[in-house]
């Protein structure tokens, strides 16, 4: 049986959630943006604390930019390894994109997708795994453009995958929207994922621009047919971990739980099915 960082559904933690009663049982485990709280003290780092003790936490970094030209910033990463040991997490991903060129461009752009670019990732990555001495999680990204393509979306996040060595954060969200704004088959995308590298998954909620035009924004509720999706996901790899991201437009508390309980709902489903077939063997 394949083991995982954390078991069954998430949330990610946001500050404006200060103030919230989160209660153990209503979601397994959390997840934070490092870079969103390393240094912070005050309220705040308490309130963080009191979180990190009682629940299982996963890190998703916004700033490695894995994927420039310009060195690595090893002192986040150092910094990133510290907060790790601090707080117990679990697990430490990141975007399969980069962010910064001599500067911070506050944006996810997409990588090219080249054998050569391959070769400069994944050696990166590897750097990031030694420093940090365990296997990290990069994100399948979503995506507008795909400058200077030699090979598809996904031949290029297996080949990242096996070259670094590194695991997979799955989103599911982001093969939907990229499946529609550059015509692929999503199920096709999600069969052809090393199951044995992924270690937990994403979902979240996006903006129709139009019809043959999605964004990611997680700034919406999931729509049916990304939990469609998730469902299949859960069908060819198995029960997974996951977690639901929300970042702009938060609703209450209680409204984001809807969701997380929709995310058990599903895994519970598949659960059932699987015991049924295991003892009627």
């Amino acid at each position: 049986m394949r083991k995982y960082p954390v078991e069954g559904a998430g949330l990610g933690l946001r500050r404006s959630m200060m103030g919230e009663v989160l209660q153990s049982g209503a979601v397994d485990f959390l997840e934070v943006a490092p870079e969103n709280w390393i240094g912070v003290g005050g309220r705040y780092g308490r309130w963080f604390r009191d979180y990190t003790e009682r629940f299982p936490f996963m890190l998703h970094g916004l700033s490695l930019s894995i994927g420039a030209a310009e060195p690595l910033d090893m002192e986040l990463v150092g910094s990133i390894k510290q907060f790790i040991r601090e707080h117990g997490i679990r697990c430490y991903s990141e975007h399969l994109s980069y962010c910064s060129d001599r500067g911070h461009l506050y944006d996810l752009l997409p990588i090219p997708f080249t054998s050569e670019a391959v070769m400069h990732v994944a050696e990166r990555i590897r750097i990031v795994q030694d420093v940090l001495g365990e296997r990290i999680a990069m994100e399948n990204v979503s995506y507008y453009a795909a400058p200077g393509q030699e090979m598809s979306e996904l031949a290029f996040l297996k080949a990242v995958l096996a070259e670094a060595d590194c695991d997979l954060l799955l989103d599911v969200n982001n093969i939907y929207v990229n499946a529609i704004n550059h015509r692929y088959d999503p199920l096709e995308f999600l069969r052809e994922l090393p199951t044995k590298r992924v270690r937990y998954i994403h979902v979240a909620g996006h903006y129709d621009e139009a019809d043959d035009l999605k964004v990611d924004t997680h700034g919406a509720p999931v729509i049916d047919p990304v939990w469609q999706l998730l469902d299949k996901a859960y069908e060819i790899h198995g029960v997974l971990p996951t977690l639901l991201e929300r970042d702009f437009n938060i609703p209450p508390l209680p409204q984001l739980l809807e969701e997380v309980g929709q995310i058990k709902t599903i895994q519970a489903a598949h659960l059932i099915e699987e015991h049924y077939v295991l003892s009627s063997r």
